[in-house]
């Protein structure tokens, strides 16, 4: 008997302490992050579980353009966290850091579009997305959705990213906040990391391709546009 429940208390330790691990990788390095609607479409469905790299952007890389991101939204997505219960709130935070729950209603995931000086324009003769003048053929666009159907003529201040959903008539980013505080634009230092990897289901599992729309658009300017 004695044995056996020394085997129950080591299983227990045992779990315990892979919970933890898993839950200082998530936090640290590669956090799962659980899809929940159709605006990344068709990059991402809903109920993906898509794995973060936290670490693309902590030794002095910064997102670029064409790069899926994780980010809060808190000060520009959405005005201030909605409060809930401490217990509560720590559950289904440990919970949404392991991938087997919703994210944070604070918690976003899109596309860059622009950087920091970008000047980003919807659109021009043929329909496109320009940035800094150049047309972007952005074929990760949702078959039969328009790249925006919302005109705008934007400049992206430094230290941020305009961010838009690949399911452009299903998604809500950047162009639903143009005449609110801070334009739609996502501070940099709010980015939690970058999707590279599509962990489940197994049927979905996959490397995020890498996209070529802005290998025409000249570099970024730190300096940004006069």
């Amino acid at each position: 008997m004695r044995a056996g429940r020394l085997s129950w208390r080591s299983t227990g330790l045992v779990g315990g302490a892979c919970v933890v691990f898993l839950l200082l990788l998530s936090h640290f390095v590669l956090q799962p992050f659980l899809i929940p609607s159709g605006s990344m479409e068709p990059t991402l469905q809903v109920g993906d579980r898509i794995l973060v790299n936290k670490l693309a952007y902590r030794f002095g890389s910064t997102p670029e353009r064409g790069d899926v991101v994780v980010f809060d939204g808190t000060g520009s997505f959405v005005r201030e966290a909605p409060r809930q219960n401490p217990v509560t709130g720590l559950l289904h935070g440990a919970a949404a850091a392991l991938g087997l729950a919703e994210p944070d209603e604070t918690d976003f995931v899109k596309r860059v579009v622009g950087v920091g000086g970008d000047r980003v324009v919807c659109c021009d003769g043929d329909g496109r997305i320009t940035v800094d003048g150049v047309p972007v053929e952005e074929r990760y666009v949702h078959l039969g959705d328009a790249p925006s159907s919302v005109p705008f003529d934007i400049v992206v201040p430094q230290g941020t990213l305009w961010v838009m959903g690949d399911h452009r008539s299903q998604s809500s980013d950047s162009r639903d906040h143009l005449g609110q505080p801070g334009g739609g634009m996502v501070p940099v230092d709010r980015v939690i990391g970058r999707a590279d990897w599509i962990g489940w289901p197994f049927g979905r599992w996959s490397v995020l391709p890498e996209t070529a729309a802005f290998d025409a658009v000249p570099a970024p300017s730190a300096g940004g546009h006069g």
